[in-house]
């Protein structure tokens, strides 16, 4: 602050002429010193002129009175009567009205100053401690030279913002803060760039939990590790230090805390980055791309600033599996634009397209007939594609696998990536299609079958498909037969042919029929050996008995197994036994044929009827047995009668002895 000063002068004495001072601003003469009263030592300065040959000097002196303030009070003084209206011969007074104009000409030249704001200030000192600043008021301001570390360069003349404390303290001294008036500065740029949207530049300066530490101006603010950049970031410390823009996503003006995205910025950058690009795509356009990820349906590409897909079946004209297996992250690759859409932001990309199609430069050489190699991409029920050339497919149908009739099962008979050498049966090089066959690379063996495989003639063939129809036998590469169901037995009867053999057993059979023109042979295996039914006829007439043993049982009846492992069939109500129940599986029962079928090959039994017949014949025995008694004894009784004369009265007992006997047989065939 600048010190007031007295000015000890007496003023009956001339100030030298050489003082070189403006008459209308001739300082008035204090008589005698002034007295300050204050509850510090009293100072009283004097200045005196001293006048010299060359140039008067000006002598200061200080001196302190250690006097009581009492005392001081009441010291008589020159002051008391000296005159003031009295000036020397170059001075003069001045009106009041004028004295009035000069006094607000010289507060003009003051800058009203109010606490709790900032002002801008000039540095017109810099010590070794301290900087002066001139803020435009009545006096200096001095701050600590510690807060303009962020400033090495700063010299004399410079301007800097700076915070009103106090315009006076206890001392009479303007209290100033540079360090207040950066964070509050600092706080109002936050708020405007919350509120416009504005950037600001801050530093980081640690890491924290879940995010960074954001010098912003001195005001400390968070930036979230997910606000850091548009793609995951996992190492932070790679940031501290950084110094970076920023703009703010949230405030909290109670604690003057903030959020802040870096994030926020680059994709307010790609947004417009991404405007511009696709204002100015063409379908066709061919653009530079990285490859930012890579998924199982294709590569997303950074076309810069804006994001393409890249789909799987537009990086190769041949058929890929995983992209990842052609292209790999950060690759650096040339695509063109396929289509795009304004609204939706989306831009579908083709790597393939810049390379003419495959069957555009296709060897000519490749013609009908022609034998051609390559791998199996891709397996349908159908059959397999068959790649030749990357782009170039060729269909082999499952017919066209082997010259037997036997179905193929496409998936269990190709694999992917198994080579293949194939005869080009037909190409459509507009239509872009090619059928294929792995049979016709061989002769066809239909050709000779009457002579390799005649009728009535007995071969060993191998099992190859089981179905509820009947057998598949492979008697040959590429020539096969079927065994109907009803053909594998003369006796059994089977619900599936798997119940008789397995895949890959050997089984002999007998050509029964030819059928060149459906490539289609009838085999039997049951021919092998004579038809047993005209014996069978004899064996089991209808009416014999014959014990039988439960083979398996339903709601409709039981299969049993009569002598010599044929087979029958016994209706439900037909195998009851005599309590009422049912047969069970394996039981052993005498049963009755009660139909025979020779041509049909059926039998008919009945355990029912043959229980009936039991009974019919033990009450037809017993019946006989009743009859014949009955007749025994009516002839005795007649042979009695014709041999008895007339009774006298002697006779009597003979008489009661007959009756006797004649009772007791009664009896006796009453107990029978």
């Amino acid at each position: 602050m600048l010190e007031e000063k007295n000015l000890d002068l007496d003023p009956e004495e001339d100030l030298p002429v050489n003082l070189e001072t403006p008459a209308e601003e001739e300082i008035e003469a204090v008589g005698a010193a002034e007295v300050l009263v204050a509850e510090a030592p009293l100072v009283v300065r004097s200045i005196a002129v001293v006048d010299t040959t060359d140039e008067p000097i000006i002598e200061e002196e200080e001196e302190e009175l250690e006097l009581p303030v009492e005392q001081l009070v009441a010291i008589d003084t020159p002051h008391d009567d000296f005159d003031w209206s009295i000036t020397n011969k170059r001075g003069r007074s001045y009106p009041e009205d004028e004295k009035q104009k000069l006094q607000e000409q010289y507060d003009a030249t003051l800058t009203a100053v109010l606490e709790n704001e900032i002002v801008s200030g000039r540095v017109t000192s810099i010590n070794s401690g301290d900087i002066v600043l001139d803020i435009g008021y009545k006096s200096d301001g001095l701050i600590s030279l510690s807060e303009f570390r962020d400033m090495p360069e700063l010299t004399i003349g410079d301007f800097v913002e700076v915070y009103v404390e106090q315009q006076e303290d206890s001392r009479g001294q303007l209290v100033l803060s540079r360090r207040k008036a950066k964070l509050l500065r600092a706080w109002e740029n936050i708020v405007d760039s919350y509120q416009n949207g504005t950037v600001i530049r801050g530093t980081v300066v640690s890491k924290t939990k879940g995010g960074l530490i954001v010098d912003a101006s001195g005001l400390e603010t968070f930036l979230p590790g997910s606000q850091i950049d548009i793609k995951p970031i996992i190492d932070y410390d790679a940031y501290v230090g950084k110094t970076m823009e920023f703009k703010v996503v949230k405030i909290n003006e109670t604690i003057k805390n903030a959020v802040v995205s870096h994030k926020a910025l680059i994709e307010s950058d790609l947004a417009e980055q991404r405007e511009a690009i696709i204002a100015g795509l063409e379908k066709g356009q061919v653009l530079e791309g990285v490859v930012k990820n890579i998924t199982d349906f294709g590569a997303f590409l950074d076309l810069g600033g804006v994001d393409g897909l890249l789909y799987i079946t537009d990086i190769s004209w041949g058929r890929i599996s995983d992209p990842r297996d052609v292209l790999s992250l950060n690759q650096k690759i040339n695509v063109v634009v396929l289509d795009f859409d304004e609204n939706k932001k989306r831009i579908s990309l083709g790597l393939k397209q810049l390379q003419p199609h495959p069957w555009e430069v296709l060897n000519a050489d490749i013609q009908e007939g022609a034998v051609v190699k390559g791998k199996i991409v891709n397996i349908e029920d159908y059959g397999a594609f068959l790649e030749i050339e990357p782009g170039v497919e060729g269909l082999i149908h499952v017919s066209e696998v082997t010259w037997s009739n036997q179905p193929v099962n496409a998936r269990e008979y190709f694999k992917l990536g198994q080579m293949y050498e194939a005869k080009v049966v037909t190409i459509d090089r507009d239509d872009r299609k090619m059928s294929l066959s792995i049979k016709q690379l061989a002769q066809d063996p239909w050709g000779e079958i009457e002579q390799r495989f005649p009728i009535g003639s007995r071969f060993t063939g191998e099992v190859k498909n089981t179905t509820q129809w009947g057998v598949f036998v492979e008697l040959s590469e590429g020539i096969g037969g079927m065994i109907h169901i009803s053909d594998l037995s003369w006796t059994k009867r089977y619900q599936h042919a798997s119940e008789f053999t397995k895949v890959g057993n050997k089984i002999e059979v007998v050509v029964m029929d030819i059928d060149k023109e459906n490539r289609k042979l009838s085999l039997s295996h049951k021919h092998i050996e004579e038809n047993p039914w005209d014996t069978f006829e004899n064996v089991f007439p209808v009416g014999s008995y014959h014990e039988a043993t439960v083979l398996r049982r339903d709601d409709r009846g039981a299969i049993v197994q009569l002598p010599y492992g044929l087979e029958a069939f016994a209706p439900a109500k037909h195998i009851r036994k005599e309590d009422g129940s049912m047969a069970d599986v394996e039981e052993v029962l005498t049963v009755k044929v009660i139909e025979f079928n020779r041509d049909d090959k059926r039998i008919l039994v009945s355990h029912l009827r043959y229980i009936e017949d039991i009974r019919r014949e033990a009450d037809e025995v017993v019946k006989r047995e009743k009859d014949d008694e009955r007749t025994q004894t009516r002839t005795a009784v007649k042979k009695q009668q014709s041999s008895i004369e007339k009774s006298t009265l002697g006779d009597l007992d003979i008489f009661s002895q007959l009756k006797e006997q004649l009772g007791d047989e009664s009896a006796s065939n009453a107990e029978e």
